[in-house]
């Protein structure tokens, strides 16, 4: 799967992977992971993308987001855009997308193998550019569920497709019950491994 010598940056879509961790019934614990990378190859970067609601008092999402800022992690945010659908209804939209391909274009140069976590398939243009600049790639998502977290496009694209349940025990952890938005059920862990 993964060479010692190559020189890898992980990808993380933060909204995308959380709803697929969910969907599988755990949670990522973000200090394993890096372990688990730093096993397999020479982790160069890992880069974690979310948006934020600004206006909110508290955010569940930012003791996260604190703790990965402070532990290996670089954390790209912006502020989410609210707006009128056309329905009358308020919608909160936070499209991390632009941020993550401009990173990994910039550190293409740089890096061996990219390893994206996220299934959405406006991701296979990118995967395929950086192919095209002799990068591989690696998608992580699930096909474990009904429907499947990852577009067929962005799986076919990938030089390499892991299933994030094959991870469960490497990066998982038990699935804290956790109001929607609370990435990590963050208040109830004590072992501060987020």
């Amino acid at each position: 799967m993964f060479d010692q010598r190559e020189k890898v940056a992980l990808f993380i879509d933060g909204a995308n992977l959380y709803a697929t961790s969910k969907s599988l019934g755990f949670d990522i614990d973000y200090r394993d992971m890096l372990k688990y990378f730093q096993k397999k190859c020479y982790l160069l970067r890992a880069y974690y993308y979310t948006a934020l609601i600004e206006d909110q008092e508290y955010s569940s999402i930012r003791p996260l987001i604190d703790w990965l800022d402070y532990n290996g992690y670089s954390v790209v945010t912006k502020p989410t855009k609210e707006y009128i659908d056309s329905t009358g209804r308020r919608k909160v939209k936070g499209n991390m997308d632009l941020e993550l391909t401009i990173d990994a274009l910039e550190l293409c140069d740089t890096v061996d193998h990219m390893v994206l976590f996220s299934g959405d398939g406006d991701f296979r243009v990118l995967v395929e550019a950086l192919q095209r600049r002799g990068r591989k790639v690696s998608v992580v998502s699930t096909v474990a569920t009904q429907p499947s977290m990852i577009s067929d496009d962005l799986r076919r694209q990938a030089d390499q497709f892991i299933d994030l349940v094959n991870l469960r025990k490497e990066i998982g952890r038990e699935s804290v019950d956790s109001p929607e938005g609370n990435f990590d059920g963050l208040e109830d862990n004590e072992n501060d491994g987020y």
